[in-house]
């Protein structure tokens, strides 16, 4: 199997730390992916029907601008966290950035991808408290969960 780790990216700072610790953690001949889900508001914001709520249509335009600025501010994380593993010597062809549209859930995502020959998941801890983390579940604690097979790294 390839040396491939695939590190689950949003914009937070635990995102940043899971970066970190894999430039730290793991030698820099490995290939290291940089992943994101993002929720799929494309056609939501494409949604032109009477049928919508009213105070929807009203903001619609709002919602849309943010989902961009969303996206934005997660680009933005992946070109500073290739760049943190390029300062820590990993080959900048070796670094690759995946953006990728939110098809089941995200955590589903991110586990369907590390399927694809990845030797395992890094990722950053999501900040809930104790109670809303075991109500919601998070997607690490998501992950872990699901990921059979694969080694997966939470970084606090």
């Amino acid at each position: 199997m390839e040396k491939k780790i695939l590190v689950a990216l949003d914009d937070s700072e635990n995102a940043m730390r899971a970066v970190e610790f894999t430039a730290k953690s793991f030698a820099n001949d490995h290939e290291i992916t940089l992943y994101s889900v993002v929720p799929d508001t494309a056609a939501i914001c494409q949604l032109d029907s009477p049928s919508l709520i009213p105070h929807f249509r009203e903001q619609q335009q709002s919602f849309c601008a943010i989902e961009e600025q969303k996206k934005n501010l997660i680009k933005n994380a992946m070109d500073n966290a290739r760049r943190i593993l390029i300062e820590a010597g990993f080959a900048a062809d070796k670094v690759v950035s995946k953006l990728h549209t939110q098809k089941k859930s995200v955590a589903q995502d991110i586990i369907e991808e590390a399927h694809t020959g990845y030797k395992a998941i890094v990722m950053g801890r999501r900040g809930l408290s104790g109670f809303k983390e075991l109500v919601l579940g998070s997607v690490s604690q998501k992950v872990v969960h699901a990921a059979k097979g694969l080694s997966v790294v939470i970084v606090e």
